[in-house]
Formats: C-alpha cells, sequence, structure tokens
C-alpha cells in the first residue's frame, strides 16, 4: 500500500472502533469485586493509538480531521440505529425487537456521554502531542506516544464514566480507576506497535528535500 492508502485504512479502522465502541458500552464486565469496566474499553483504546500514528505519519491537521471522520462516523450511526429501532418489526419476530433495544438502544445519556468524552480527549491528545513532538523532534516517540495518551485517556474516561454512570452505578470513582489502568496498561503495551507502524521506509528516508524557490 502507498501512503494514501495506509491512511485511509487507518481511518476505516478508526472510524470502525468508535461505532463499535458506542453499541457494547452499555455492557458492564466485573473483573473482581471492586473492579469494573465498560465491554467498549479496549476497542476504544485503540482509536488513541490510530490518532497518534496518523499524527506521526502525517501531521496535526490530517490527526485532527481524523478525528472529525470519526465524529460524523459515531452521529450517522446512531441515526441510522435508531432510524433501524423505529421501523416496524415483523409479528413473527416481536423478540428480536426487544434484543435490538437492549443491545443498539442507546439513550440520550450515552451517546452525550460518547461525544463529549471523544472531542474532549481526542483533541487533548492531539495537543499534547503535538507539543511533545515540537519539544522532541523525532526522538522519544515513546514519550509523546504514552504521554499524550495517558492524559487525554484520563479526562476522556473521567467525562464519560461521570455522564454515563452517574447515580446508576455505586461506586464511580472505582469504575473511572479500573477503566484508566485497564486503558494505561493498553497504551505500553500496544507502544511497539506505534513504533512500528510509524517506521519511514527507505524510500522515505532517502527522499530528497525541497527547497523553496523565490
Amino acid at each position: 500500500m502507498n501512503k494514501d492508502q495506509k491512511l485511509i485504512l487507518l481511518n476505516v479502522i478508526f472510524a470502525s472502533a468508535l461505532v463499535v465502541a458506542n453499541v457494547i458500552a452499555g455492557k458492564i464486565v466485573m473483573l473482581s469485586e471492586n473492579f469494573m469496566i465498560p465491554a467498549a474499553v479496549v476497542v476504544y483504546a485503540v482509536t488513541f493509538l490510530i490518532t497518534d500514528i496518523v499524527h506521526e505519519n502525517y501531521g496535526r491537521e490530517q490527526a485532527k480531521q481524523t478525528i472529525i471522520f470519526g465524529f460524523i462516523a459515531q452521529i450517522f450511526a446512531s441515526i441510522m440505529i435508531f432510524l433501524g429501532q423505529l421501523l416496524p418489526v415483523a409479528p413473527f419476530a416481536q423478540e428480536s425487537q426487544q434484543a435490538y433495544e437492549t443491545l443498539l438502544g442507546q439513550n440520550a445519556r450515552f451517546v452525550i456521554a460518547s461525544l463529549a468524552a471523544y472531542l474532549t480527549s481526542q483533541y487533548l491528545d492531539v495537543y499534547i502531542f503535538s507539543k511533545l513532538k515540537k519539544i522532541t523532534s523525532t526522538k522519544y516517540k515513546w514519550l509523546r506516544n504514552n504521554l499524550s495518551t495517558a492524559s487525554s485517556q484520563l479526562i476522556d474516561t473521567t467525562v464519560f464514566i461521570t455522564i454515563a454512570f452517574i447515580g446508576s452505578v455505586p461506586n464511580l470513582w472505582m469504575m473511572i480507576l479500573s477503566q484508566y489502568v485497564i486503558k494505561l496498561a493498553i497504551a505500553i503495551v500496544d507502544t511497539p506497535i506505534f513504533y512500528l507502524l510509524t517506521r519511514k521506509s527507505k524510500s522515505e528516508s532517502h527522499e530528497p528535500t525541497l527547497k523553496a524557490t523565490s
């Protein structure tokens, strides 16, 4: 694949991960008595990795464009899911309507929580990554990858969990802490993937630099 095709693929995976995360966000997974996370935590964490890869390879403005594409994908998916819920169900398949509403019938609270957390955290990730890249240049890629992700995901986790589950989960702060710990672990584990997918090819490394002419 050429560079443009890789960017398209990254955007497709990014948007798909967001839509899937929103669909499965309502399921609460209990790993231990005090360790609870939404089922979406793993797939959603992938989006921050992709944002950083796009930022590193294609620049800050393209990373912002990816965020906008993801926002549009979420809005489109929510509208289509809602319209699907309104369509009349066949008389012999009444049970499927209840299953549909249980799995996909997101309430306004979840949608607001998801979009608010998404926009706030993703733009923060781009901002921090950009600042660190200016300071570190081509060095310490692991630092800007992990620090930007750790900071933005703390905001993402706090905003989403607070809006989506306040009043319905007995120990909100434990849920926030549980999800954040998992996200930090994923961010550390995916660092080699970040290095692999931001590695310059030989052709890019030897690409001549064009000088501006007057």
